[in-house]
């Protein structure tokens, strides 16, 4: 039997702080307890009375319930939550259900976890802002770490990234300014970290080493094209 009930964050506010995470599996449950960890009230809800021991104690509210069911979600003040994430992957019925009564609510920003490609497709054409593909998403970024140019690597839309990695022999010992990496290039150098230092924003008087790390911001093919040039 389900266990229900309305979620009311510390000191009786509106839960414009707090997240509901539906589906506590490895990545619904890794999200909830490092959403919790930072300060984030959380709703976790999960079908299976086990995983819902297992959190309990850990997030700020557990509650086994089909979250498949609309009138559960309004007995657990899901539609007051400004925040959602379905993090349910094996069944994808119960994900795309559950995605659609929230969509009726019309209030909550939804984050879904899609297992596949066609029901990432799915999600997009039920109007879910914010798919998300996780193993898609990480094997893109492994496979640019494999390649050894860059140190890390974070993609976001329209092809845009943001990449650490070191200054190629092109960006050296001159003032950026001077250089015009962004024009040449059509990237930004945003941040710098020199040896034993801490991150930096960069400026246009702002000179790199060889040994220093930077932060590149630009569209894919132009930061991975600045990443692989020559560092000497």
């Amino acid at each position: 039997m389900a266990r229900t009930g309305h979620f009311t964050p510390h000191g009786g506010r509106r839960a414009l702080d707090a997240v509901a995470v539906i589906g506590l599996g490895r990545f619904g449950g890794a999200l909830a307890l490092e959403l919790e960890a930072a300060g984030t009230e959380v709703l976790g809800v999960d079908m299976r009375e086990e995983t819902v021991q297992a959190y309990n104690g850990l997030l700020t509210h557990v509650v086994r319930a089909d979250s498949t069911k609309e009138e559960v979600l309004r007995q657990l003040s899901v539609p007051e939550f400004d925040r959602v994430v379905v993090g349910i992957g094996t069944d994808v019925e119960a994900s795309i259900l559950t995605t659609s009564r929230l969509l009726k609510f019309k209030h909550p920003e939804i984050w879904a976890k899609a297992i596949s490609e066609p029901h990432a497709e799915i999600l997009e054409q039920l109007g879910v802002q914010h798919v998300i593909r996780p193993e898609h998403d990480m094997g893109r970024r492994v496979a640019h770490l494999v390649r050894g140019t860059m140190r890390d690597y974070v993609e976001f839309e329209d092809d845009y990234v943001m990449t650490r990695t070191s200054p190629p022999a092109v960006a050296q010992n001159r003032p950026l300014g001077v250089l015009g990496i962004r024009d040449a290039f059509g990237v930004t150098v945003v941040a710098v970290k020199r040896q034993g230092g801490k991150w930096e924003h960069t400026t246009a008087q702002t000179v790199l080493y060889a040994d220093d790390e930077i932060i590149v911001a630009g569209p894919r093919d132009k930061a991975e094209d600045f990443s692989q040039r020559p560092v000497v």
